[in-house]
């Protein structure tokens, strides 16, 4: 799948710098090129004749090597790749990213890259929870760097939690993911997933049952066909895709706002469940009961993100996918929907409790449009989700 492929991988200063050498030969066991970067303080972990040997091509380590520096070796090492991946990316190199520092050949070539930048996380878990490498992460992902993992386990240091550098398949499926040459690449789609969380107090919120196990599916779906994903999550269950830019909210007037933050795409696939209501008279402190009985609640609509989109006059996605989670009349109701709504496809299911499939592993569908109602049948997510990303792609090319 790697085949002609040009990986430029940063080696950060970690003891999980061992699984790198192992993922330099799995990347070339797939056809990619590895050039290898160390930075000083991964040379403490391995040595740049194991990675050189492993990688079969030059190992780069210092900014300021005359032979290299003569014809501007930083900027064509970081032009040249396909991708950038850093594994381990230590808590010094996020910052660095983070606040535009280059004071070394890997700080340099990150900043002087093009290319889409892929990274792996590994540090202690107080270092991975510590708000200021928090703020480094999410501004990061805001820029569009790449994440996979940290995955939670175990520390060489004795602790446990977050900050383990993810497995080296893993990493791989990343990397193939960000490389996908599929028929989408070049195309950009918004994803939506998840529940809306709309508050009634500090501790209390209104919510449904959604796992955002579907839209996740349907990201990584998307992203495997060459699509730049922006993948825009209420508080799922289930973990975000890797290869994808993710964006966080908790709100509907959040999601509506991020999704018209990512325009222009030339897809929209709102998956995600949101709450038709919020809480006008919402507390900013705790609701204490009391014996004048319930609390008054007011409620008020939230914004229509699927309408909102699908009748944008300027600026429009080629394509606006809708679904429908319905418990009766399922097409019926889902046509007249997509009537209302304005959007091209409204992807239907019944998720009455009896079927399982809200919060469940698996989903039945019906794909209607123009040309009539498609009824799919009952089939894991992963496998809905890559039927319905090979019809997105057939509809865009």
């Amino acid at each position: 799948m790697l085949a002609g492929k040009r990986v430029l991988l940063i080696i950060g200063g970690g003891i999980a710098a061992f699984k790198s050498l192992d993922l330099i030969r799995r990347l070339r066991e797939r056809g990619a090129e590895v050039v290898p970067v160390l930075t000083k303080a991964a040379e403490e972990f391995v040595t740049p004749l194991s990675t050189s040997a492993l990688a079969a091509n030059k190992v780069y380590r210092d900014l300021f090597d005359l032979t290299d520096e003569a014809e501007m070796g930083h900027i064509e090492l970081s032009r040249a790749a396909d991708l950038v991946v850093v594994a381990p990316a230590t808590a010094d190199l996020l910052g660095k990213m983070a606040g535009g520092l280059a004071n070394d050949l890997a700080s340099t070539l990150l900043m002087a890259t093009d290319k889409r930048v892929l990274v792996a996380p590994a540090m202690n878990v107080r270092m991975w929870e510590h708000p200021a490498c928090q703020r480094n992460v999410a501004q990061l992902r805001e820029d569009g760097v790449l994440f996979v993992g940290p995955d939670e386990g175990e520390m060489a240091c004795g602790e446990y939690g977050p900050g383990r550098m993810s497995e080296v398949p893993d990493i791989v499926a990343a990397v193939e993911t960000a490389l996908a040459d599929g028929p989408l690449k070049g195309k950009h789609v918004i994803v939506t997933s998840g529940p809306t969380h709309e508050p009634i107090d500090p501790v209390r919120y209104i919510a449904n049952r959604s796992s955002g196990a579907q839209g996740t599916a349907l990201a990584r779906a998307i992203s495997a066909q060459g699509a730049e994903v922006t993948f825009v999550t209420g508080p799922a269950d289930v973990s975000p895709p890797t290869g994808v830019k993710v964006v966080r909210v908790k709100t509907a007037k959040q999601m509506l706002d991020a999704v018209q933050d990512a325009l222009p795409a030339d897809a929209a696939v709102f998956a995600a469940a949101v709450a038709d209501w919020h809480v006008a008279n919402a507390s900013d402190s705790k609701m204490k009961k009391t014996k004048g009985g319930m609390p008054d609640l007011e409620f008020a609509e939230n914004p229509d993100i699927l309408a909102t989109v699908s009748q944008m006059t300027k600026g429009r996605p080629e394509l606006v996918v809708g679904f429908a989670a319905e418990t009766d009349d399922v097409i019926a109701h889902a046509t007249a929907k997509r009537d209302r709504k304005g959007c091209d496809w409204i992807v239907a299911n019944d998720v009455s409790p009896e079927t399982g499939i809200m919060g469940g592993d698996e989903n039945a569908v019906t794909v209607i449009s123009d040309a009539g109602a498609d009824s799919w049948p009952r089939m894991d997510k992963d496998t809905v989700a890559r039927q319905l990303a090979a019809k997105i792609a057939e509809a865009l090319t």
